[in-house]
């Protein structure tokens, strides 16, 4: 094993150790997992005691949590229950963006921010972090309830609006190039999800039958991660989110009788890598910076709290 293997398995036995120490203490406090895992980032990481020196690395594993995450999350939600959605996803997660965007857009123009500018920050900050706000509603049980379902049709309109989102920057920085290939991708996009959905409506049980009827299981869960991650990179290649990919992905099979199994299998990554991710987010914390601006930084989150 070579040098840098060898720092990067250390760097993973350190962090599953202190996770193991760290998040059950924060899980018996009531402070919950997410703040667990924050926290040993932000500790272990080159702005705390530097003990972890592969942090791309990690974090580049970390975001297969998030992927896994919106792959479950996809797979227990029915085409019938996100159809159902259609009000709240158009109605209230475009009622977010934009009242959101609008809000932050005034202020920055109030601090005499270009009104180019202004717009782009307005739409920006007025983006969520999916994972952030899912794995919170999973850890209070809170995604099937009504809450947690605006909650998730806003983060599913944020991760559509994304293409639109590029091609207005492109418009405001006055690149016609970038603008027309942003129109591209979200024609991509449109004909990728109709694809996608297609095949996983008459494609996926037959091909998923013949593996079961195989009696591999080793099979059967390689296929399944290669479904979620595949059309992951599908998404991304046109320009969304990878997330929103392992969410189509889980869509696909929410009516296979193969469901429950696949879910079983994956289950067991999800776990363990989201939190890797949720640690590199706290590792990425500079308390150098935190200290000096301290005023600053809790007067715009309360800010964007409040919007």
């Amino acid at each position: 094993m070579d040098e840098a293997s060898t720092y990067y398995l250390i760097d993973l036995l350190a962090l599953l150790l202190a996770t193991v120490v760290v998040v059950p203490i924060f899980h018996k406090i009531r402070l919950g997992a997410i703040l667990g895992y924050l926290t040993v980032g932000a500790i272990m990481g080159p702005w705390g005691l530097a003990l972890i020196t592969q942090v791309e690395l990690i974090r580049h594993l970390g975001e297969f949590g998030v992927i896994f995450l919106l792959f479950i999350l996809g797979i227990e939600l029915k085409p019938e229950k996100l159809w159902q959605m259609r009000h709240l996803v158009a109605g209230l997660g475009l009622g977010q963006l934009f009242i959101t965007a609008a809000a932050i857009y005034g202020v920055a123009i109030w601090f005499d921010i270009s009104q180019q500018s202004a717009i782009i920050i307005g739409f920006g900050l007025a983006l969520s972090s999916t994972a952030f706000c899912l794995q919170l509603l999973a850890e209070r049980g809170g995604i099937t309830t009504p809450m947690g379902r605006m909650s998730f049709s806003i983060l599913l309109l944020q991760d559509m609006a994304v293409v639109p989102l590029l091609a207005l920057v492109s418009v405001l920085a006055g690149g016609d190039a970038e603008t027309s290939q942003s129109g591209f991708n979200l024609l991509y996009a449109v004909l990728a999800i109709v694809g996608l959905l297609f095949a996983g409506r008459y494609l996926l049980n037959p091909i998923l039958g013949r593996i079961v009827a195989s009696q591999d299981p080793e099979v059967f869960i390689a296929v399944a991660v290669l479904l979620v991650l595949g059309v992951a990179w599908i998404m991304e290649s046109v320009g969304l989110s990878m997330a929103l990919g392992a969410f189509l992905a889980g869509l696909m099979l929410a009516e296979s009788q193969y469901r429950h199994q696949i879910e079983a299998d994956i289950l067991p990554f999800r776990g363990i890598l989201l939190g890797l991710f949720f640690m590199t987010v706290g590792m990425g914390i500079d308390f150098d910076l935190l200290w000096n601006q301290l005023a600053i930084i809790i007067s715009l989150t309360i800010a964007l709290m409040v919007l």
